[in-house]
């Protein structure tokens, strides 16, 4: 017999709560209800879901939180969902690892499109991994080497590297650069933050030789230049 499709359903009103399962009920699914965010880790870790749908304000805390600490060990598929239909919020969950974001109020319609959508593209899905001369990056087990030789690299450089390498040969602005590594303004430190990173990313980058892929457009940001033998 195969295995039931288990969702998480992490949404403070009850009601609301209730209604989603009840609208996404199929023989294949199991759900699981939280509505507050030490509810929602706890099943998280106790039940392990394949799917979380995922409120951005709870009593006890943030969604966004729950988001960045989840994505640190678990590549569990999340639906962002939220009454702020604020562009900045939707950027905030997907830079954080959201799937997919929807805003109240909502038809079910469209939810069970969403959520049917994500389950198709986890079943299917392919690791996050860029290999070019020299550099292989795995961002869902957070495994960096360059020329075999595994780096150690912090947050902020992590997602750097993955805005990069998701944008090669793209021009990307300072200004848009700091808004998606410091996504909630708590790890923002001064204006110089994004060249230091910058800087400590393409030391470790390093290949001798060889010209660093990270290259500075002056008066605008930074572009990444594939090498030959990008895969």
């Amino acid at each position: 017999m195969e295995k039931p499709y288990r969702i998480l359903v992490a949404e403070d009103d009850r009601g609301l709560n209730q209604g989603i399962r009840l609208a996404l009920q199929r023989e294949e699914f199991v759900f699981d209800a939280a509505y507050t965010l030490k509810e929602t880790e706890k099943i998280w870790r106790e039940k392990a879901p394949d799917m979380i749908l995922l409120d951005v304000n709870f009593p006890d805390g943030s969604g966004f939180e729950f988001l960045r600490r989840l994505r640190k060990s678990d590549n569990i598929p999340v639906l962002m969902i939220t009454a702020n239909d604020m562009e900045m919020d939707e950027v905030t969950g997907l830079t954080l690892g959201a799937d997919d974001y929807i805003t109240k109020p909502f038809s079910l319609m469209a939810l069970r499109a969403r959520v049917e959508n994500i389950r198709k593209r986890a079943v299917g899905a392919v690791r996050p991994v860029y290999e070019e001369a020299g550099y292989l990056f795995d961002f869902e087990r957070l495994k960096f080497q360059v020329q075999g030789r595994e780096i150690s690299l912090s947050a902020p450089e992590q997602k750097l590297l993955k805005v990069f390498t998701l944008s090669p040969g793209q021009t990307l602005p300072r200004e848009r650069l700091s808004e998606l590594i410091w996504v909630d303004g708590t790890e923002y430190v001064d204006e110089n933050a994004l060249s230091v990173t910058v800087s400590r990313l393409r030391r470790k980058l390093e290949i001798k030789g060889e010209e660093c892929p990270i290259q500075t457009v002056y008066g605008i940001g930074y572009v990444w230049k594939c090498r030959d033998g990008q895969k």
